[in-house]
């Protein structure tokens, strides 16, 4: 089966030696995806806005992938701060309401104390 590795960009991919999303058939598989733009490298302070940008982040991977977030079957979330993960349902929603993947919460530390979220998607692309 052929790959397809894509990347964002970030000089995170380059320096530690993965891609950003992994295309293998059907299936789009996206790495731990933070709330940096990766087009200035910079991370807002807030958990609702780091967020939105870790889903900006996922969607253009999907994007590139011929996939869209409506094709995501599962998620994961890892925050090293449980007590944040509220605030971020409506985003999550917003995102991911109509797909409504099998999910799961972790909490953990992250490799940034900048970070307050980090989330991972599987998606299955639609034919």
């Amino acid at each position: 089966m052929n790959r397809q590795r894509i990347s964002s960009g970030s000089t995170f991919e380059e320096q530690i030696g993965y891609s950003r999303a992994v295309v293998a058939g059907d299936w789009v598989f996206v790495s731990g995806t933070t709330g940096f733009d990766y087009t200035t490298m910079t991370i807002k302070d807030d958990v609702v806005e780091q967020t939105e940008q870790c889903f900006r982040n996922i969607q253009a991977a999907l994007q590139l992938a011929g996939a869209s977030l409506d094709d995501v079957v599962r998620v994961n979330y890892v925050l090293p701060d449980a007590s944040l993960f509220e605030a971020c349902w409506p985003v999550l929603r917003k995102h991911l309401g109509r797909a409504r993947p099998a999910a799961m919460v972790i909490t953990a530390g992250l490799l940034d104390a900048r970070m307050k979220i980090e989330i991972e998607v599987t998606a299955l692309r639609s034919r």
